[in-house]
This record gives C-alpha cells, structure tokens and sequence, in this order.
C-alpha cells in the first residue's frame, strides 16, 4: 500500500498538490493577523513606495522542501506583479545553501510577505524533513509512514500535504470522513464488539472502520466482526510479532504509540502496515529557510 517512492523526490502529482483557493485564504488570514490596521509602517517610514528588490528564499539547513506555493501566494497578493521563479518543488530533498525560489518584486510588498512566506515553508517543510527520516527508518519493510489530527488548527490541509511532501501517507482528514473507534467510544458502548456492530449498522458501505485495541483479547474480538482497520495502541514488540501473525492479512494493521525515531524500525520490522506517528505534525521543528537580497 505504498504511496510514495523511497530515496527518491516525491512528485508533486503523486503528492495530491494543493489548490490555491484551499492555501490563499490561509495565507491571507496569516497576512491579515500580520499587518493590522495599518500595514507595514516600517516598510512605509523607511522604503519608497516604488523601490524594487530582489531576493533569494535559501535553506540554512538540509531538508525537505514543501509549501512553495505558500511563498507564491503571499507574494502575489501584496504585489500582484511580482516576478517569481520557483527552484526547489514541494518534495525535493535541498541542502543548506540551497536556493528554492527566487523573487523580483516590489520591496514594500516583499518584506510585508517575508514573514508570512517564511513561517509557513519553514513549518511545512520542517514536516517533511522529519518525515523522510521516519520514512528512511522503515527502508525495506512493508510499513507506511502515516500521521494523525494532531495538527496546528486551521492548518490541518498543510501539514498533512507536507507529510505526503515528505514520503508518509495520510491517516483521516477529520472526524467526517472515517469511522476510528477509540477505547472511550469502547468503553462507552460497552465493548469492542458492540462498537463494531453499531457502527458497521449505522455507515455506509464507502465508509471505512478502524478500531483502536490495546491487548491482544481486544485484538482477536475486533477480527470477529472484520473491521476495515485495526490500531495497535502501545503493544510491545512482541504483541505487535503475534498479532500480525494472527491477523494472518485478514486486515490491514495499523501501530501506533510510542514511535519515534529510535523504536520506528524495530516496530516495522513486526511486519504492521501502517505507524501512525503524532510527531510529524505536533513535534516537527521548522526548517531554518530565510531570505536574503540579492
């Protein structure tokens, strides 16, 4: 079930690139917050009002670029006139020095949108550089890297293409398009398998079903009812060995819980499908990018 290419630069229509009119609301919120009521008095005391300039978006750090289109459209909408040449594509793995986007634009509009652009690829490509290295963790077994709905609220869409930039897979969207069925909505139907047979009796046949288990008991109740996904929620090694073996292909196994970079490889050597890993999104640290006049 892979859905990306190891050791290799993840294409952009293979990544499901975002649509500018789902990313420019976005960014014009972030400009908005930015520029207050009165703009960029700065750049208005001190820049005459046509000075031009040219500059670089260069990485300080190696990384995995994502979230150009982020840089485009902050620019654009203070200077719809600005000239920009994009460099690195969303997936593309850059060392440090190197240039991803090269601009020619009004300096006022410039330096008001530098901030804006700058917080948002460095974010999204601080997700995807911490997820190619999960994803080279799992190099050679069967494993897909995937994240969660820990993200930064309203900006969920991003992050999650900046995974999918990085050589990982998305878990749900949101609570609307999967049924995931944790231990509280267990706990609070009174077992793994009514929670089963109520959802099963209640969605539609295009509706997939994941149930979260934390033993192996749960584990062989949930295989009972044959749900499209089961989560292994803080199973060690071995739990994790035998319940694949139990599960015998039947469903597609997810593992989830105390994954990071050092305990990643052992857990797909188990032979899981899937591991779910928070941190991309809730822990990745930003790719240091910045922009220098030229």
């Amino acid at each position: 079930m892979r859905s990306h290419r190891r050791g290799a630069r993840l294409d952009v229509l293979n990544a499901n690139s975002l649509s500018d009119l789902l990313i420019a609301p976005i960014v014009r919120a972030a400009l908005s917050e930015d520029l207050g009521r009165a703009g960029d008095i700065t750049g208005q005391a001190c820049i005459p009002a046509d000075a031009r300039m040219a500059a670089t978006f260069s990485a300080r750090r190696a990384g995995v670029v994502s979230g150009v289109a982020c840089v485009r459209l902050a620019i654009h909408a203070l200077d719809p006139a600005a000239r920009i040449e994009i460099v690195a594509s969303d997936g593309e793995p850059i060392e440090p020095g190197a240039i991803i986007a090269r601009v020619d634009a009004n300096a006022r509009a410039l330096l008001a949108a530098e901030r804006v652009a700058l917080n948002l690829l460095g974010r999204m490509s601080g997700i995807a550089t911490l997820t190619a290295a999960y994803v080279a963790c799992t190099d050679g077994t069967r494993a897909t890297i995937i994240d969660t709905r820990k993200t930064t609220p309203g900006l969920r869409a991003l992050e999650k293409f900046a995974v999918r930039c990085g050589g990982g897979a998305n878990h749900r969207f949101g609570l609307d398009d999967a049924v995931l069925i944790k231990d509280n909505h267990v706990a609070a139907c009174g077992g793994v398998a009514a929670a089963l047979t109520r959802a099963r009796a209640c969605v539609g046949h295009m509706v997939k079903i994941e149930i979260e288990v934390d033993r192996l008991a749960q584990l062989r109740e949930a295989l009972e009812h044959r749900p499209d996904v089961i989560m292994l929620d803080n199973f060690s090694l071995e739990d994790l060995r035998e319940a694949v073996a139990l599960t015998a292909g039947r469903v597609t196994l997810e593992a989830s819980g105390g994954v990071d970079l050092t305990t990643v490889r052992a857990i797909a050597q188990t032979g899981v499908d899937l591991i779910s890993v928070g941190a991309l999104t809730h822990s990745a640290p930003v790719l240091d990018i910045g922009l220098d006049a030229v």
